[in-house]
């Protein structure tokens, strides 16, 4: 059910409070529903973005390195799955190894604890069958430095309040009440939450019972709520010096060079194609663990992307076109997320150039956009992006590097409030230059790679003594929010433990992209699915705190 009040909560006792309604949050509350357990969820927003998208204001400490929260979150139903371009990627099992030149404490979980729940994450996302190899021919082989097989996933309906509409609305196992805010928490001396204390569409402030409360509301705003929670009781996860609100991480993202493959094959390995397992997929070039060992490199990927399409140079039609689309502010927000729409446009837009382009490649530019239109909108089969190929063999090469984790990259809560008295973050996301001079070595190493197996040779966009600059110049982020209350095997390392529960309240649950120790090369909303089937699955055979337990403990609290 999804109803815009708070009104009967006050009487009722809730076995499981789930604060978000994103990918995470919506998917605990299905698998749980799926078991036969009932949840509420506590959703911010409304049905479309509105006034509740201020509450994520937050002071940025270097805007040139991390996106607006304006453009970075979204408080509304489905949560950031209203921003997500639908690429759904698995983390790879060297993310979970230690690695001492990465800085990273380890998972404290591996990676076979988390693949076997890919399979219902592919079913939540919409993204086919959870295959994420697609062999190549006799072009790769098993000891290769680079692997060429693996994919990246598309998801057939990225929205999930749209995916799961229906089941959303008609569950009575799942409650979802919209225009409301969790402002904080009543915690017993045992450490128990005991209420969560929210604000409805009314402005009042209403106290709910809860046998177990988990944290879902992204990234940066369910850090947020600990710190909240760390300000009142200051021991709380570590303490002011502890984990809590550190190791800030994103990805490294951007192009410095471009790749010419050496024949028409590689044009078409790469581009998005069916594979037979239900949605479109795509390769990309990913280091081997030993190269990546050897080399000193963190996990990374290539994979080649049209030319820049803002530069009307490239002289191509279907390009100017989807330039001219994203240029235009009440379109291009309806095509793809404000942050992606940024990152392809820079400076002003040759609208005559562009248009010229159009007018002089008219036949082919219909014929993309007619295509791209059908396989995006109208496909049951949804492509999450686009590869326009050409006679050159030429293209950008994008990377996508993981981040390492420091402690001075961090969030932390500002003197100021928003307008229901919770303390604002303060985003203080740093990024290092050891970073931006692997990634710099992670071309190299591809480079020679590529020349030696004959598929192609890159060619860097400046000399490749500032390739680091380069890289160190594009570094920012703020879509994806990794590392700030992240898995330990203590308190003194973590924040939450193996099972998503929080060290300090044994029945807290963090349930994001925080809990990440290392961000990997993959985007982190596919895991996040999975780690929410995985809670569920734990959830839904322990017996959360029962009303007259919880009843018992506030009279004598």
């Amino acid at each position: 059910m999804i109803r815009r009040s708070l009104e009967g909560l006050e009487d009722e006792f809730v076995e499981t409070l789930i604060v978000g309604s994103g990918p995470a949050g919506l998917t605990l509350a299905m698998e749980l529903a799926r078991r036969g357990r009932s949840s509420l969820i506590l959703e911010s927003g409304e049905m479309a973005a509105g006034p509740a998208q201020e509450l994520s204001a937050a002071r940025i400490v270097d805007p040139s390195r991390h996106d607006d929260m304006s453009i970075a979150v979204s408080r509304r139903l489905g949560g950031t799955s209203n921003l997500w371009g639908g690429r759904c990627m698995r983390l790879d099992p060297i993310d979970f190894e230690p690695r001492a030149y990465a800085k990273q404490t380890p998972w404290p979980i591996g990676f076979a604890e988390i693949e076997p729940w890919y399979e219902a994450a592919c079913r939540y996302a919409n993204c086919g069958d959870p295959v994420f190899d697609y062999p190549f021919g006799d072009a790769q082989v098993a000891d290769d430095p680079f692997t060429m097989s693996n994919i990246e996933r598309s998801s057939n309906q990225p929205a999930f309040q749209k995916a799961h509409g229906e089941m959303l609305s008609s569950s009575p196992l799942v409650d979802v009440r919209l225009g409301a805010t969790v402002v904080g928490v009543k915690l017993l001396e045992n450490g128990r939450i005991s209420q969560v204390r929210a604000v409805g569409r009314d402005g009042k402030r209403r106290d709910i019972r809860v046998g177990r409360v988990v944290l879902a509301a992204g990234g940066l705003e369910s850090t947020r709520l600990l710190l909240a929670l760390q300000r009142r009781q200051p021991g709380l996860f570590g303490g002011p010096e502890g984990p809590l609100g550190r190791y800030y991480m994103g990805h490294i993202i951007g192009e410095i060079a471009d790749i010419v493959f050496a024949d028409e094959r590689f044009d078409a390995a790469f581009d998005f194609v069916l594979d037979g397992h239900g949605s479109y997929v795509r390769r990309r070039f990913i280091p081997s663990a030993l190269t990546q060992l050897r080399n000193i490199l963190p996990n990374m990927s290539f994979w080649p992307v049209v030319p820049p399409i803002a530069d009307a140079r490239h002289g191509s039609g279907p390009l100017s076109a989807v330039t001219l689309a994203l240029a235009s502010p009440g379109v291009g927000r309806r095509l793809v997320a404000e942050a992606i729409r940024k990152r392809h446009l820079s400076g002003d837009v040759d609208w005559l150039a562009h248009a010229g382009n159009i007018a002089a490649d008219i036949p082919r530019t219909i014929g993309f956009l007619g295509q791209f239109a059908y396989r995006r909108y109208f496909s049951k089969h949804r492509i999450s992006g686009y590869f326009v190929r050409n006679r050159a063999r030429r293209y950008g090469l994008a990377y996508s590097s993981e981040q390492s984790p420091r402690a001075d990259s961090r969030v932390s809560l500002s003197r100021d409030a928003d307008r229901l008295g919770l303390p604002r973050l303060n985003v203080d996301y740093r990024c290092h230059r050891e970073d931006a001079a692997a990634v710099a070595r992670g071309h190299a190493v591809l480079a020679d790679w590529l020349a030696k197996a004959g598929i192609g040779h890159v060619e860097y966009r400046q000399s490749e003594a500032a390739n680091v600059d380069a890289v160190d110049a594009k570094m920012g982020h703020g879509t994806h929010q990794i590392g700030t209350a992240r898995m330990g095997f203590s308190r003194r390392d973590g924040v939450v433990d193996r099972d998503l529960r929080t060290f300090d309240c044994p029945n807290l649950f963090v349930l994001s992209s925080a809990v990440f120790p290392t961000s990997g090369q993959a985007n982190p909303t596919l895991s996040i699915v999975a780690l929410a089937a995985r809670l569920a699955d734990r959830l839904a055979v322990e017996r959360a705190a029962d009303e007259s337990f919880v009843n018992s403990e506030v009279a004598h609290a």
